[in-house]
């Protein structure tokens, strides 16, 4: 037997206006098979972007392991020097960003090639421009600083407060990293993507996840590693997160075709950071 059901009903309204019963309920059908087909291809995608190897870890140092200190970092420009010489009140307190040639000048000692040196490196070389000039008492009369760490950087992404390119000094750790970021509550915190990038074609990059749940909450830090200049790390957006932004890419050119001027926000800059506003020049 064939039976054949029509919900079809007409309801009269004010004005005239009708509306189809089956009309309405294949409408929401169709929207709930939408909502369904995004969380899917959503779900999908992020279960299947993620290509770290547990095994990966072991490219990176942990920190514990690792004395790491200022001595150790090699300017480049443009790099922030600042020199500590209180017999000599020529050079004494001065700060001066590394130029692209990779040196700095002072009136009374000359041009100094300071870029691919280290601190002690820069501070001797000063110590032999000085003695031409100055008697210098003590071993180490003149102390050589940075103040503002310009020249290498690794990178914060994905759903974060604070993401983009983060100064780095050497010392940078994942947690370290992860708390300055601050991670939103639209982060997958459990599957946190931590890429080492390879600059050999020949060389695949170092991916490992981390918990960064466990490593806040509950002190787990045995996949706190030191990170290293170039290193990535991206705090992917939770299921549901990632379908919301979804369909905010659909919806936002639609809403801003009727909201009218939207504002930007921009904040400073990595250099206006580092040297407290503008500067002119060199």
């Amino acid at each position: 037997m064939r039976i054949i059901f029509q919900a079809q009903r007409t309801a009269k309204h004010g004005g005239g206006q009708s509306y189809n019963v089956s009309e309405r309920v294949m409408t929401k059908k169709y929207t709930f098979s939408i909502w369904v087909a995004v969380l899917s291809l959503s779900t999908l995608g992020l279960t299947g972007c993620f290509s770290s190897h547990p095994k990966d870890i072991e490219a990176f140092l942990i920190p514990r392991d690792v004395n790491v200190t200022a001595k150790s970092y090699v300017f480049q420009p443009p790099d922030g020097i600042e020199i500590h010489c209180s017999n000599v009140p020529e050079i004494n307190l001065q700060r001066q960003r590394i130029r692209p040639d990779g040196k700095v000048s002072f009136e009374s000692l000359g041009e100094i090639e300071v870029a691919g040196k280290t601190t002690e490196e820069v501070a001797d070389m000063l110590k032999q421009k000085v003695a031409e000039l100055y008697t210098l008492p003590g071993d180490s009369p003149i102390d050589v600083r940075i103040f503002a760490y310009l020249s290498k950087v690794y990178y914060v992404l994905g759903q974060v407060a604070r993401p983009g390119v983060k100064d780095y000094t050497g010392r940078d750790t994942l947690l370290s990293a992860l708390a300055e970021a601050q991670p939103t509550i639209l982060a997958w915190e459990q599957r946190v993507q931590v890429i080492r990038p390879s600059g050999d074609k020949n060389v695949k990059p170092k991916i490992f996840e981390v918990n960064f749940d466990r490593m806040s909450a509950h002190g787990d830090t045995s996949k706190d590693v030191l990170l290293q200049e170039g290193d990535i790390i991206y705090v992917p957006p939770t299921i549901f997160a990632a379908v919301a932004m979804v369909l905010e890419e659909i919806i936002r050119p639609i809403a801003r075709a009727f909201s009218g001027a939207y504002l930007l926000q921009t904040g400073p800059s990595r250099t206006e950071r580092a040297y407290g506003g503008g500067y002119g020049g060199y």
